[in-house]
């Protein structure tokens, strides 16, 4: 082992699954020159939560013990697969901060190496084309409780089956016609042994090889050996490939590698209110349920990233999940901590009133007026005559050096709706009747002299005066309490805000038939919003602290100076602690 893989696994000693304990032990016993994993997603959707987990332990484990990981596309299924999923998933295990070993591979490159080992199989006597259809295949495989039924095909002669299995790749069979076996134990008690089809008739074009084929292996076919002729030392897949296991060795086995790989089963991740089935996901973006597939709210990286989750928190994520072979389901709130723990210090602030309520500032003028006599020393501002504007320079963070930027002070600005309240409720802290006075962030000591109502009882604007004693100090001879945000009614710039609860109001939303039964209708509420104008400005992609709300991002699609949007990206903090 090298010195810089002794240091790296050293520094990693603290990772004790059993996949990580397992390669320590394949290293001090010199089982292998290089440990080599491998990532092997089928190009037929975008990739999910799910797919993290699989992408971080693989990358992750090559990098601690200095070895290597591939990047393989298993595309064995034309029909289902798209290059539009390919370049998606290149793009996503990139930007969570992994690279592959060398050009990405293909399965697909290694057909005519499969086929010459299918062929191989048939000269051993170890498969064999069976012509009966799906349906008799079906009935006759047997169950849990009864032995399978031979093929009338399954002891067909070498010479006859090398025949039949020519005349697939010819092309003289449709699809369902044919297919060729592997020849194994038709009562063995794992389903899987029971002869499993290892190539079938698809008369299909490929978008790797084209028209060259009509016969495709199968997954479970191609998935093992493509792994030995990669040199994968670790083949890590989860837990619903163990019962494959037995196959993956068989035909490792019969084509004969000397130094055959291994594979090991961990848990997959299952997160509440989340569903991971690409079939559903598909099915969602099919119906136009959601957007698309980098839809917010849909668990596919491509939807985390234009939510504006972190790569570093979807890592912090994994790492804290671990890695074990128990299936579980983890509290969908940890995913929220690490990534409201990634955004802490490296978001900018800024100030959006998502529910505005008028504030009307009937001293504005006269208050203003004396503000450069009576501000504070640690006070930055400007003042625009012809605008009637009090320019204030903040920072754009409390405590990590991100610049600052300038905030308009106006006569008329919006508040929260809900930071003022006519009958509050017990323990209420902001603005009412009785407590007409509170801190605006930045700026004044604001007091409530009237609020006016519509014909419904609702407040629709307050009237208020400020304290021009009060810039950027506290009010003498009392104690204000509280402190709420605020935006310019003239100055600050009206932005669509997407605010999201989880897509499934469900806990376990694959054991729901029917997936719209699943859906919370209020997964996704959009608001008329108005933001302080660096937040309009900024470009899209760009990630912020809406003070007092959350974490937000300016859509990587919609967004634009003149029509911003922000998608929410996770709530400003939550009760929950990770244990």
């Amino acid at each position: 082992m090298s010195e810089n893989s002794s240091n790296n696994a050293q520094k990693d000693e603290h990772k004790n699954d059993f996949i990580r304990n397992i390669i320590r032990d394949d290293i001090k016993a010199q089982k292998q020159q290089q440990i080599v994993t491998r990532f092997p997603p089928e190009p037929n959707g975008y990739l999910h939560l799910g797919h993290v987990k699989s992408i971080c332990l693989n990358f992750g484990v090559a990098k601690e013990f200095d070895g290597v990981c591939n990047l393989r596309f298993d595309d064995t299924n034309p029909t289902a697969e798209k290059q539009d999923f390919i370049d998606n998933i290149e793009n996503d295990v990139k930007w969570l901060g992994f690279e592959w070993s060398g050009e990405a591979h293909h399965a697909s490159g290694y057909f005519d190496q499969l086929h010459a080992w299918a062929m191989q199989l048939i000269e051993q006597g170890d498969a064999y084309v069976d012509l009966q259809s799906p349906e008799q295949m079906k009935e006759n495989r047997g169950s849990f409780n009864e032995a399978g039924t031979p093929s009338p095909q399954r002891d067909a002669s070498v010479e006859e089956n090398l025949a039949l299995f020519t005349d697939m790749k010819d092309g003289k069979y449709t699809e369902g016609k044919a297919v060729l076996r592997a020849k194994i134990d038709m009562a063995s008690p794992n389903m899987n042994m029971r002869d499993p089809v290892i190539y079938r008739v698809m008369h299909q074009s490929h978008h790797q090889t084209g028209d060259k084929w009509c016969i495709y292996p199968m997954y479970d076919f191609a998935h093992p050996l493509s792994d030995a002729l990669e040199g994968i030392t670790h083949s890590l897949c989860t837990l619903e490939f163990e019962d494959h296991r037995p196959f993956y060795d068989w035909v490792i086995e019969k084509v004969g590698f000397a130094t055959p790989p291994h594979q090991y089963e961990f848990s997959r991740l299952n997160v509440d209110h989340t569903l991971t089935s690409k079939r559903k996901l598909k099915q969602l973006v099919d119906e136009n349920i959601v957007s698309g597939w980098d839809d917010p709210r849909m668990p596919t990286v491509a939807g985390m990233r234009r939510r504006g989750y972190t790569p570093e928190g979807l890592r912090d994520f994994c790492e804290r999940v671990g890695v074990t072979k128990v299936d579980s389901v983890v509290d969908f709130r940890l995913l929220e901590f690490s990534i409201r723990q990634s955004l802490e210090t490296t978001t900018a602030r800024g100030m959006a009133v998502l529910k505005p309520l008028k504030v009307t500032i009937t001293n504005f003028a006269e208050a203003v007026s004396s503000w450069e006599s009576l501000k504070a020393d640690s006070v930055n501002a400007r003042f625009d005559d012809a605008a009637q504007t009090l320019w204030l320079t903040q920072p754009n963070h409390p405590n990590v050096d991100m610049g600052e930027r300038e905030i308009p002070f106006t006569e008329t600005i919006y508040i929260d709706q809900g930071d003022y309240e006519i009958e509050p409720p017990a323990g209420y802290k902001r603005l009412s009747p009785e407590k007409p006075e509170i801190r605006l962030r930045n700026t004044y000591v604001l007091a409530v002299t009237e609020h006016i109502t519509d014909e419904a009882g609702n407040v629709v604007e307050l009237k208020a005066t400020i304290d021009p004693t009060t810039l950027g100090q506290n009010p003498e001879g009392r104690k204000v309490k509280g402190v709420i945000h605020w935006v310019s009614a003239s100055q600050g710039v009206p932005a669509t805000v997407r605010m999201y609860e989880q897509l499934f109001s469900v806990e376990d939303p694959s054991s729901v038939a029917d997936v719209h039964q699943a859906l919370n209708p209020n997964s996704l509420t959009e608001l008329n919003a108005v933001v302080e104008p660096s937040l309009a400005n900024a470009d899209a992609g760009t990630r912020f602290q809406f003070e007092r709300e959350g974490y937000f991002i300016s859509d990587s699609e919609d967004h634009s100076t003149d029509k911003p949007v922000f998608n929410q990206i996770v709530s400003l903090r939550d009760s929950y602690k990770p244990a």
